[in-house]
């Protein structure tokens, strides 16, 4: 088929390389003309393992092209939205500006009889201004959500756990679940499960998952404070816990919480869609969520100080990571520079380190040093905090790591190092939620 993916961002860069590796006929269409550009020499502009793979075999076939040009477009069969959903920079619902641009630009240009398909994550209801942005009855109307991870996008492509299809209720909807089989051929040969359904629980569905995972998240978080009072250990606890199969270990390791352009909009868009539907306990649920999340990025910056006899101002603080999460170099919401201006604006001297993200990062946040050597970082440390849980940083030497520290005191808020091994080389190892907590009175 031919098809259009129109925003060329995390989403639909991905989705344009994955359909043409399938064998489908690709133009990825994007305002950025320097992102298009470079998409279109296979070069990704911004990091996600094995995407410039993808993007080199797509133009090596022809199957695969980047445009600014929306008349490009104009012949496909296809149209996918994948344009991003923000969160409105004065309330926490979906700011859904560059889709109504995307909707009006496909249908100024799209032929008749072909099929818009949406996989943005947007409010309940937006299917229906949709339609009216495309001013036009003769395009079949689907939403297809999407529920990839960075760092793990590819694969989730090529891989999903499941298909969904929101279409309506009538013969059109019949067609555009067809013509959606068809793109899909060669997943659904291979098993990947397919539900089709109706619009509001096609629009839904990537936001309740997103909150039902973010709330895993904050429980453990919550209960890594009470292992800490309480002297237990949050390791040990997940650990048996996930072992109930009703459970599960996924999402139950206790950290600095999550961040990133995905989960933390997506649970304050879902609170402002209870809201708007009466539903106040799921306004509360998401509201505590958050508020968990939120407050454990000030439980590090507390613990930093802490463990700084406490006041950090003064003093130089190494920062092992500023990727919300490992195998991106995307900032945004980042947990870890969170803490790491935290700290900064309380007058420590903070270097910050990262495998991908510092170029992003150092524009943005003028009052941190930025090092791309970890060892360069370390350089003198009072103080070192594991905030990102890359593997590059799990595979420190801490006795090579203990020579260039002024002070080897280290505060690992992700969990993840052997603490035995770091103990071993001479470190004053914390974690959270492992019992190690100390009031600064104690220090």
């Amino acid at each position: 088929m031919k098809i259009s993916v129109i925003g060329c961002g995390y989403l639909g860069a991905v989705h344009a390389a994955t359909l043409a590796s399938m064998g489908h006929t690709v133009v990825g269409i994007d305002t950025d003309a320097d992102k298009a550009a470079r998409l279109a020499r296979a070069t990704a502009p911004f990091f996600e393992p094995g995407l410039e793979e993808l993007l080199a075999d797509g133009r090596a076939t022809g199957r695969l092209a980047f445009s600014t040009d929306m008349a490009l477009a104009a012949d496909c069969d296809v149209h996918f939205l994948c344009v991003g959903t923000p969160q409105a920079k004065t309330s926490g619902v979906a700011d859904l500006g560059y889709l109504e641009a995307a909707a009006r630009s496909v249908g100024r240009h799209a032929k008749p009889g072909a099929a818009v398909v949406g996989k943005s994550t947007v409010p309940v209801g937006t299917v229906h201004r949709v339609r009216e942005w495309l001013g036009r009855e003769d395009l079949g109307l689907a939403w297809n959500p999407e529920f990839l991870r960075q760092g793990t996008a590819v694969k989730d492509s090529l891989v999903p756990d499941r298909l969904v299809y929101g279409v309506a209720d009538d013969d059109g909807g019949a067609a555009a679940a067809r013509t959606l089989d068809t793109v899909y051929a060669p997943l659904l040969q291979a098993g990947v499960p397919r539900i089709v359904c109706g619009f509001a629980t096609a629009e839904l569905i990537k936001s309740a998952a997103n909150a039902y995972l973010a709330t895993k998240l904050s429980y453990i978080n919550a209960m890594s404070e009470l292992c800490d009072a309480a002297g237990a250990d949050v390791t040990q606890l997940s650990a048996a816990m996930g072992l109930d199969p009703r459970i599960g270990q996924r999402y139950l390791a206790a950290g600095l919480g999550f961040g990133g352009g995905c989960l933390p909009k997506d649970i304050r868009s879902f609170r402002a869609q209870a809201q708007d539907l009466g539903v106040d306990s799921v306004d509360a649920w998401m509201g505590l969520v958050d508020a968990v999340n939120e407050g454990q990025r000030g439980r590090v910056a507390a613990r930093a100080a802490d463990l700084c006899g406490g006041d950090v101002a003064g003093r130089r603080v190494a920062v092992l990571g500023a990727a919300f999460k490992p195998d991106t170099d995307d900032i945004r919401d980042s947990p870890a520079l969170d803490v790491a201006v935290r700290l900064a604006a309380a007058g420590a001297h903070v270097v910050v380190t990262d495998p991908k993200a510092i170029n992003n990062a150092w524009l943005r946040f003028p009052q941190l040093e930025f090092e791309p050597s970890p060892a360069a970082a370390l350089d003198g440390a009072e103080l070192v905090l594991l905030l990102t849980e890359w593997p590059q940083f799990r595979a420190i030497d801490p006795a090579e790591a203990a020579c260039r520290v002024r002070r080897a005191v280290m505060l690992d808020a992700r969990n993840v190092l052997d603490a035995r091994a770091w103990r071993d080389a001479g470190w004053e190892l914390h974690g959270l939620g492992t019992g190690d907590a100390l009031p600064a009175r104690a220090r």
